[in-house]
């Protein structure tokens, strides 16, 4: 679009701008500008500077306002070096003195379009590989789910497996992993942190694994030579895992849930904080379902004896905090 209040002038830069292969339309003032600015589509502006109703720089800031992008060329007879500091400030891309060159007009014009098109093609670019980043991303967040959920039917078929080796604790790790689950919550564990606890909780025995099965299934109490066997499990649980890098971080919840608060556990006898809390969450889960299953050598214990045995042994065998999030919200329920 030129814009200028003497026809002749929009005539002439119309006619030879025309022979260049583009289409103008003109304007005798910035309103009138403006107005065919709403209406119609531009590629670029070519504006005089001093206009009635007007001027030049007040329609290119209302331009500019609209499309920071669109192109503006000033042009006037009053070659003032505030005038095009002020109109190169306000976005501005040329400013050309009267009387111009046509040459040079169109040379500026080219330029102009050119800068236009090169910015265009730069953010279409940006913006396909913004689409193309995000593609990838949930790409590779689809095969990370993948990825979690194989490991995790992984781990619990191996869960099934460790609880299949003692009839008697059959789904045992999967009810450790619930109510361990339901105690972290309440803790205010990150996702990151509860997906670790829920690989832990239901890894917590692999170690029996290695405990042969007329131990494990004896039917009646354990002497003292098998029960301090069973003591093993914990660090045949910590060989059986430690060579693989992604159960790394699950290690000090297998060797350490059999550890007391009163430092009286095995196989460290670590005591209060020093023992890592995800153990210390796994340990209450992991005695109240061993207190509630069935056994050869005795029945199930009624829950009221079993909730007593753990307000007994708080601050004992049992963190106080795990405890009292325990029966306050009664995970025992589960």
């Amino acid at each position: 679009m030129v814009v200028d209040d003497e026809d002749v002038i929009c005539n002439i830069l119309a006619r030879r701008l025309g022979r260049e292969g583009y289409f103008c339309t003109t304007a005798n003032n910035g309103k009138e500008a403006l107005s065919h600015f709403y209406k119609e589509k531009f590629s670029l502006i070519i504006s005089d500077m001093k206009m009635p109703e007007m001027t030049g720089i007040e329609l290119l800031q209302k331009v500019k306002a609209i499309d920071p992008k669109m192109r503006v060329i000033m042009v006037t007879a009053y070659p003032e070096i505030d005038l095009a500091v002020n109109a190169m400030r306000l976005g501005a891309y040329d400013f050309i003195i009267k009387p111009a060159d046509l040459d040079l007009i169109v040379m500026s014009v080219k330029k102009a379009l050119e800068s236009k098109r090169l910015e265009e093609e730069i953010e279409a670019y940006h913006n396909r590989l913004e689409e193309m980043v995000e593609e990838r991303t949930a790409k590779l967040q689809q095969a990370y789910r993948f990825l979690k959920k194989s490991h995790l039917d992984s781990v619990k078929v191996l869960a099934e497996a460790i609880d299949a080796k003692d009839p008697y604790t059959r789904g045992h790790s999967d009810r450790v992993k619930r109510m361990s689950l339901a105690i972290a919550k309440k803790m205010d564990f990150s996702e990151e942190r509860l997906e670790t606890l829920e690989y832990g909780a239901l890894l917590h025995d692999i170690g029996k694994i290695g405990i042969k099965d007329e131990v494990l299934q004896k039917q009646g109490p354990l002497s003292n030579q098998e029960y301090q066997y069973i003591r093993e499990h914990p660090m045949i649980g910590v060989k059986i895992v430690e060579g693989v890098e992604f159960f790394r971080d699950k290690i000090p919840m297998i060797r350490n849930h059999h550890e007391h608060y009163d430092g009286t556990g095995y196989p460290d006898g670590l005591a209060g904080e020093a023992i890592p809390l995800e153990a210390r969450i796994i340990n209450l889960p992991d005695a109240f379902d061993a207190m509630t299953s069935a056994r050869p050598h005795r029945g199930v214990m009624p829950l009221q004896d079993v909730l007593g045995e753990i307000e007994k042994w708080k601050g004992k065998q049992f963190d106080p905090k795990v405890v009292e999030i325990f029966l306050r919200e009664k995970i025992y329920k589960l």
